[in-house]
């Protein structure tokens, strides 16, 4: 015993003494940081000196500090950036619903613009402007070594004039230009239907318009069938929604969980880390959700198709997300602009982060691109299909009721109907596939 506290008094010991040895040198370590610094500040402040005395030009001095305080930002991630007045302005407009624009999410990729998506039914979207693209032109200036906010200032104007942005697309060989007449952009955050007995929740983006937007929808659509019993499930399509407010997105994956951690955020300080819970209540009323992804798919759409998958709550179909799995915080500053600063993580509930990776769906689902036609057909000339009520002659089917026929003809139209929307949009047709299966199969026990 005696052996025992002495070597852990030694330990102590030696403790200590390395402790003394080295405060000096840290002392002094963090003291020739802190003049590094003032060096650096000083040095800032010469370079601003000769260029406000010796450039080519007379420069606007406040243009040169907001530069220099963007360029700062910008070098973090490219999520972070300086709002000047206008910006921050515009930014709290963007979070209600309603901006002038084109109608498109973007971020930066090797020095060019990159479509995260494009919004629905924006002057973007109709113009056939696909997430994933690369924007390199606009209106013949390249976007190559312009900031971000840069380029998106080239692509704003007055509503109702034109631009022509010069596309860069994987699957095309050259380049193209496309034009685009702006809007005023209107989000509409929720858009719900029915296609036979599913419902189907498109969610656009995520402002303060879309959980109440959600809620007023699905009840409706359900009020519409005839009941949640005449619902074989929900279909909620976040595909090209580039994401939005936190909070949205948190309720939004509470609307279909009744317990259970839906996202954390953890930043450089652990401490300072949050964990967001359900709270009892589903929306769906345990029906079977499957939630489409694809790249277009960013941000607060992650946070909800993360939750609901590793909840087993919903089966995730389509390709894999985009991956901005980082939270930005806008914090004011005088002068009324603002400092959008990444300032945490988050991470879903089974504790995985999708930075850089993505939520990779449970089933992979292409969206086929439409074929051009190479052929056009005269007129009359597609085949036509015969069944034996077409033969003159042909004998009744008696054994059934009318009530049965009827039922049979209905039936056969829900499926005519279902192949229609497979060419329309293959990915939703799928998801509607898998909710038929799941009915099909009866509650599980």
């Amino acid at each position: 015993m005696k052996k025992f506290v002495m070597a852990a008094l030694g330990g102590t010991l030696a403790g200590v003494i390395a402790t003394t040895q080295f405060v000096g040198p840290l002392l002094a370590q963090e003291g020739a940081k802190t003049t590094s610094v003032y060096e650096q500040l000083d040095l800032f402040g010469d370079i601003f000196e000769r260029i406000r005395a010796q450039y080519v030009e007379d420069v606007d001095e406040s243009d040169l500090i907001e530069a220099a305080i963007n360029g700062m930002l910008t070098s973090l991630d490219p999520h972070s950036s300086y709002l000047s007045p206008d910006d921050a302005t515009n930014m709290r407009v963007q979070t209600r619903g309603e901006f002038g624009g084109l109608g498109i999410e973007v971020t930066q990729e090797e020095g060019f613009v990159k479509v995260v998506s494009p919004i629905d039914g924006t002057p973007a979207d109709e113009a056939g402007i696909e997430a994933g693209d690369f924007i390199t032109h606009v209106d013949g200036e390249s976007v190559l070594g312009l900031t971000l906010d840069d380029a998106v200032d080239l692509m704003r104007g007055p509503v109702g004039s034109e631009i022509i942005i010069t596309v860069v697309r994987e699957d095309q060989p050259e380049p193209f230009d496309v034009s685009i007449v702006r809007d005023t952009i209107t989000l509409q955050a929720v858009r719900t239907r029915t296609e036979g007995e599913s419902v189907v929740l498109r969610i656009t983006t995520f402002n303060d318009q879309t959980t109440p937007n959600l809620e007023a929808g699905l009840a409706e659509q359900v009020e519409a069938a005839g009941g949640i019993d005449k619902v074989n499930g929900f279909v909620l399509d976040l595909r090209n929604n580039p994401g939005g407010l936190l909070t949205e997105a948190i309720t939004v994956s509470d609307a279909f969980l009744e317990k259970g951690e839906i996202v954390s955020t953890r930043g450089r300080d652990l401490a300072d880390g949050e964990r967001y819970n359900a709270e009892a209540g589903d929306l769906a009323q345990g029906k079977p959700i499957v939630v489409l992804i694809n790249g277009g798919s960013a941000s607060a759409s992650e946070i909800v198709a993360g939750a609901l998958q590793d909840h087993r709550r919903a089966i995730v179909v389509g390709t894999k997300s985009f991956g901005k799995g980082s939270v930005q915080t806008v914090m004011p500053l005088r002068g009324d602009g603002a400092m959008r600063l990444t300032t945490a993580r988050y991470y879903t509930p089974s504790g995985r982060s999708i930075q850089a990776l993505g939520v990779s769906p449970d089933i992979v689902v292409e969206q086929p691109r439409p074929e051009a036609d190479t052929e056009e057909e005269e007129p009359g000339t597609t085949p036509m299909t015969r069944s034996e009520s077409d033969l003159r002659g042909f004998l009744d089917n008696d054994s059934l009721t009318e009530d049965e026929i009827r039922q049979i003809e209905e039936d056969r139209a829900k499926a005519e109907a279902a192949a229609a929307l497979r060419e329309e949009d293959y990915q939703l047709a799928y998801a509607i596939d898998i909710l038929k299966g799941l009915s099909a199969l009866g509650p599980r026990e």
